[in-house]
């Protein structure tokens, strides 16, 4: 199955008035939420869910009429988290996939994750500590830290918010990635 086909069968689910995503669901259980009046849709795929007599915008994104409180989630770091985090951007010189470099367009798995305090010197795999590199970058600093190798940070590495959503918002549609903070 396609990563488009895969990703049109769930539906983003927002909190009520924050708009803070809570979970990913399925279009069944979204049309649900929705018929019960206990969510609104806020984007629709632009398919429609046909029964004998109605017919159903199916939607891509929903959000809870009433706000439920719910605990902060832990952020679990992984590669491709960091990669879709900071959008495959090169913290150190701005080049994103489609950009051409050394007369080459430059592709997602031209990226790479790099430490910002190299692991040979106590860095961790922690969200803080590791940021998107091009080949290029990644290369020049090596095992050294950026001072040290004369790069400059362009932003500086957080924890994202909602670290279960990252990487299904990433391969999602790109309705998803509005309603999302990095």
């Amino acid at each position: 199955m396609s990563q488009l086909a895969i990703s049109q069968n769930r539906v983003l689910l927002l909190n009520g008035s924050t708009w803070e995503p809570l979970s990913i669901i399925s279009v069944p259980r979204a049309i649900g939420l929705i018929l019960a009046e206990k969510a609104i849709m806020v984007e629709e795929t632009g398919r429609f869910l046909r029964t004998v007599r109605d017919k159903f915008p199916v939607p891509s994104v929903i959000a809870l009429r009433a706000y439920v409180n719910v605990p902060r989630r832990r952020a679990h770091w992984s590669r491709k988290g960091v990669l879709v985090r900071d959008k495959y951007i090169c913290v150190y010189c701005g080049v994103q996939p489609g950009s051409i470099v050394k007369n080459k367009v430059l592709t997602k798995s031209d990226f790479s994750i790099d430490h910002i305090i190299p692991r040979s010197r106590g860095g961790r795999d922690t969200w803080t500590n590791t940021a998107c590199a091009c080949a290029s970058c990644n290369h020049r600093k090596g095992n050294r830290t950026p001072t040290e190798a004369g790069l400059r940070l362009r932003w500086e590495p957080k924890t994202p918010r909602t670290s279960y959503l990252v990487i299904a918002v990433g391969s999602g549609p790109d309705a998803w990635k509005r309603y999302v903070e990095y």
